[in-house]
């Protein structure tokens, strides 16, 4: 018989675990496998091991322990807590665990601490808030996750959930049902969206329409692609405890979550998935994250996003990765990449060739240029409709077009920012940049701006000093590779328009 670790499951243990979901009723057990023996010998003890460990099961339910990684939390944990402690499954316990803080998290926090109880549909559920405050901490939210861990051994998921995320009053009990029901899965999140009813100002409207439709964008090619998720966010996602123990195991690690990652949920996602687990979104569970209300803290943000991505896709780049650039959570990736490409080369190619051929009157109007704009705006609308919270601001922004295309050159400032930070081998500290961006510091979101109107004006002078056979060669070469793009991108967006839902709601 074989030994496991203090504190770890073997792998040959088999435990049947059911929710405690009001919804779940009385689920009708299958009976206990018959041993298969085999011929050989040194198979037998191993197939008798498992299967005395199946037929020895019983039935329990599942136990789930919240872990809140929280770092200046004090506008938003109140709430988080509130839509917590008002689940229809209460978590079996919630850790809040702070860490450089220097504001009023820690009291706002100890308000809720204590037993809570609650009785759902005459299920009474009995939870426990304990806070931690772990001072000065070098890992931030890693470090904080990983405290978590430790606390949380011994109960069967673990629920991360961000310190400015609430949740559905439902999200837990789903996301437990799902896990339940297929013990195959090793991570599920939520569905991610953006509370707007609290949002004020044009700015900040226009910025949260912008972020719920990439959300939306992202969840439904998630659903549609048979539910693999590619990112098991930390916003909101239920863990399975034995997945994080193989990962440690497989990894040699000493915590599932590591600290030399910008993105260390993607990276957990992808070795979950290496350890034979299924990572997942929920169809239907939600959550609603911290929305960024103005572009300084969207640019921490994103660049943040997506420099973790480059880092984690690109061959070579940290000496635990094996340089699996097609990995299935990672294909995604490559998509938005691609297609980021193009938004960039379409957009700045029509900007740049509009410009020059007016300059020498030789641009004659087409009404086929309108017909791409048209696509990405029934596509937007589309979505916008797909939405489970949908309102009129969604509407609009989609329907209007110049919304949504005003976003989408914010995100390729982001896109450029983080591959040129990439490629330039930048030591910045982007969990930095984004803590201070969201304090109100620092510049770099105007840097992209700065960058288009020098690439413009770079080229409007060089232009000037060709003569009219060069411009009238460059043009006619350029409308042309234009088209071709255009064609192309307009063909992967139609594609995306005619698609079926399948009955998702993002």
């Amino acid at each position: 018989m074989t030994e496991s670790s203090p504190g770890l499951r073997r792998a040959t243990d088999r435990q049947i675990l059911l929710p405690r979901s009001a919804k779940a009723g009385t689920l009708a057990l299958p009976p206990a496998p018959e041993p298969q023996l085999h011929a050989l010998e040194a198979v037998e003890s191993v197939a008798g091991e498992i299967a005395a460990s199946a037929s020895s099961a019983t039935p329990r339910h599942a136990t789930i322990s919240c872990i809140i990684p929280c770092y200046n939390e004090q506008d938003t944990i109140g709430d988080v807590l509130k839509s917590l402690l008002a689940q229809t499954r209460l978590p079996d316990i919630i850790h809040v665990i702070i860490n450089n803080t220097d504001d009023d998290t820690p009291e706002i926090a100890r308000s809720f601490q204590g037993v809570h109880t609650r009785t759902v549909k005459g299920e009474d559920f009995v939870t426990t808030v304990q806070v931690h405050d772990m001072g000065v901490n070098p890992d931030k939210k890693v470090g904080a996750l990983n405290y978590g861990y430790f606390l949380s051994r011994g109960y069967d998921f673990i629920l991360g959930v961000d310190g400015d995320t609430t949740l559905a009053r439902d999200t837990v009990e789903r996301l437990e049902l799902e896990m339940t029901d297929d013990p195959r899965i090793g991570g599920l999140s939520a569905i991610y969206s953006i509370d707007k009813n609290r949002i004020k100002g044009a700015m900040a409207r226009f910025l949260i329409s912008g972020q719920r439709a990439q959300f939306a964008a992202f969840n439904m090619d998630n659903l549609l692609r048979g539910r693999n998720m590619a990112v098991l966010g930390g916003q909101c996602s239920l863990f399975n405890m034995r997945a994080l123990e193989t990962v440690m195991i497989r990894h040699h690690q000493q915590a599932p979550w590591v600290r030399d990652s910008e993105v260390e949920d993607s990276k957990l996602s992808l070795q979950i998935k290496d350890a034979g687990y299924s990572t997942k979104i929920s169809a239907s569970a939600r959550a609603y994250v911290g929305p960024m209300t103005n572009l300084r803290a969207l640019h921490g943000q994103q660049v943040k996003w997506n420099f973790g991505a480059i880092d984690l896709f690109w061959p070579g780049q940290r000496g635990d990765n094996k340089g699996q650039p097609m990995h299935p959570n990672l294909r995604l990736r490559w998509y938005e990449n691609i297609s980021m490409l193009f938004n960039i080369g379409s957009r700045l190619g029509f900007l740049l060739l509009l410009v020059a051929a007016l300059s020498i009157k030789a641009f004659v109007f087409n009404p086929i240029w309108l017909i791409p704009p048209v696509i990405a705006m029934l596509l937007n609308f589309r979505l916008a409709m797909a939405m489970k919270d949908k309102s009129a601001s969604d509407l609009l922004y989609a329907a209007l077009i110049l919304p949504a295309e005003m976003y989408m050159w914010i995100r390729m400032g982001h896109f450029l920012s983080a591959w040129t930070q990439f490629l330039a081998k930048s030591d910045q500290d982007n969990w930095a940049a984004q803590a201070n961006a969201e304090k109100g510091k620092g510049s770099a979101y105007v840097m992209p701006l700065v960058v288009l109107l020098a690439v413009v004006g770079g080229a409007i002078f060089a232009w000037t000093q060709q003569s009219v056979g060069v411009q009238s060669a460059i043009l006619s070469l350029g409308w042309p590779i234009l088209y071709i793009a255009t064609i192309a991108q307009s063909v992967f967006m139609l594609r995306k328009l005619v698609r079926r839902h399948r009955g998702f709601a993002v």
